[in-house]
C-alpha cells in the first residue's frame, strides 16, 4: 500500500467500525477463553498500552513496526510484540503509556506521532495484562533507537498484513502451554501469534 493512499483513508479509519473480539479470535489459540468484562474485571489485570505505528519505507509502501523481544526469564520473553508496557503513575492516560513506552523502546519522539484511534482491548492472561492497542503515524521513516528490552526491530509491510498467504498456524512449545497448535501470521520470517495476532487480525479488517 502507498503511504500516500494510507494517508488518504486516514479519516476513515478513524470512523470506521471496529471489528472488536469476532476479529481478534480469528487469530486465538483454540484453548484461549473468551473473557467478558466481569470475568476480566475480577481478575484485576494491570493495565498496559502498546502502539501500532505506520510510516512510508524508502520505497513510499506503508509499514508498521514490530518488535522482538529481548530474551528474559519471563512470560514473553523473545516473542513478538507492539512497542508497549504498563502504565505508570506519571502517565496521564493510556494513549500517554503507549507513547511512552515507544520512546524508551525504540526511540521515537511521541510528538512526531499522530494517533489516530484506540482499538479493542485485549486480555493478555498469562501475564494477567489488559493490553490497549493504539494506532499511530509518523510522516517519515524513523531512526529506531533500541533499548535493552528489545532484540530486533521488525519492519513489516502493509501489504502483507492484508495478504491472507501470510495466514497460517503452527505447533508451539511456551513456559505456559506445550506442543499447542495456534494460528499466526508469518511476517518476515518471523511468526506472530497470542495477543499481538489478534491485535493484528482487528488491523487486518480494519485496513481492508
Amino acid at each position: 500500500m502507498n503511504f500516500k493512499n494510507f494517508t488518504q483513508k486516514i479519516e476513515e479509519l478513524k470512523r470506521k467500525e471496529l471489528g472488536g473480539l469476532e476479529a481478534q479470535f480469528k487469530l486465538a489459540p483454540k484453548l484461549r477463553l473468551r473473557y467478558d468484562k466481569d470475568k476480566i474485571a475480577a481478575k484485576k489485570p494491570r493495565k498496559a498500552a502498546v502502539l501500532v505505528l505506520f510510516y512510508p519505507n524508502e520505497e513510499n509502501e506503508t509499514c508498521f513496526l514490530l518488535t522482538q523481544r529481548a530474551s528474559y526469564k519471563g512470560t514473553h520473553s523473545a516473542q513478538i510484540s507492539f512497542p508497549g508496557g504498563k502504565i505508570e503513575k506519571t502517565d496521564k492516560n493510556l494513549e500517554q503509556t503507549a507513547l511512552r513506552e515507544t520512546l524508551e523502546e525504540v526511540g521515537v519522539l511521541p510528538s512526531s506521532v499522530e494517533i489516530i484511534r484506540e482499538l479493542t482491548d485485549v486480555y493478555i492472561p498469562p501475564s494477567n495484562f489488559l493490553a490497549t492497542p493504539f494506532l499511530g503515524f509518523v510522516s517519515e521513516r524513523p531512526k529506531f533507537i533500541l533499548n535493552h528490552e528489545v532484540a530486533v526491530e521488525i519492519e513489516a509491510l502493509v501489504s502483507d498484513l492484508l495478504d491472507d498467504a501470510t495466514l497460517s498456524s503452527v505447533i508451539l512449545d511456551t513456559s505456559y502451554m506445550k506442543k499447542i497448535e495456534v494460528p499466526c501470521f508469518k511476517i518476515n520470517n518471523h511468526i506472530v501469534w497470542g495477543a499481538t495476532g489478534m491485535m493484528l487480525s482487528e488491523i487486518k479488517e480494519l485496513l481492508k
